[in-house]
């Protein structure tokens, strides 16, 4: 049984469709990537899956029971986090209280301040110090840090390298093994293609709210990608 499955998804923005019939799954413990460019509906996807965007109850499962109807508070409950794109951190609060507020849902598992600073130890000495005065991929890590203090089973990660250097890339994604390890299953929209590549079990590709593509990496050839991503055939 997968851990999430959606059917059939669908999503608007008012009269705006912007999701068309989305079937999707993931099973315990497997990394999946999404990839798609600007627009394709990759964001849209996870707000759905998270209870900012509502929908039919049937149409997520997870853990085998319906919460597409469900609101975000309960969802974190159930045991699904998001890193949002933008990392959307509280500028009043510090990197620890930023953190904490990540635990609100009070779910138990493994996850605490302490263990997050072992994850990333520049930490241990910007505690204190206002979230937002971090560079961009400190914040990223911060971010990723307070989504993992709601112990959750599902953490969804959108656009985590968007705007980073390659070495921050690096230094994000290599955290991503000890996250695994602890029992966590992981989605990760990525623009990158080479990169979502490398870090999943498997790739969805989304363009203009559909589903063009679907398989294990090494089983997708370049052409394969180009053209569910840009809807262009043929080698470059």
């Amino acid at each position: 049984m997968s851990l999430l499955e959606t059917r059939g998804l669908t999503a608007f923005y008012g009269d705006f469709q912007a999701l068309f019939g989305i079937d999707f799954a993931i099973g315990e413990g497997e990394t999946v990537a999404i990839i798609g460019s600007n627009g394709a509906g990759k964001s849209t996807f996870l707000r759905s899956l998270t209870g900012l965007l509502a929908n039919a109850a049937d149409a997520i499962h997870f853990n085998g029971r319906p919460i597409g109807d469900l609101p975000a508070n309960r969802i974190v409950g159930l045991g699904i986090a998001m890193v949002p794109e933008g990392r959307k951190l509280f500028p009043s609060l510090t990197v620890e209280e930023n953190l904490k507020i990540g635990a609100y849902s009070g779910r138990d598992g493994d996850w605490s301040v302490d263990r997050i600073l072992e994850l990333f130890p520049f930490m241990s000495e910007r505690r204190q110090t206002p979230a937002t005065a971090l560079s961009g991929g400190q914040q990223q890590m911060v971010a990723i840090g307070r989504a993992l203090m709601s112990n959750p089973e599902l953490l969804l990660c959108d656009e985590i390298s968007l705007g980073l250097a390659p070495t921050v890339i690096k230094d994000i994604y290599d955290a991503l093994p000890a996250i695994q390890q602890a029992g966590t299953t992981v989605v990760v929209v990525e623009q990158d293609i080479q990169q979502a590549m490398a870090v999943s079990d498997r790739v969805y590709c989304f363009m203009e709210g559909r589903v063009t593509l679907e398989g294990a990496p090494d089983e997708l050839s370049h052409d394969d990608i180009k053209e569910a991503y840009f809807g262009l055939k043929g080698a470059a």
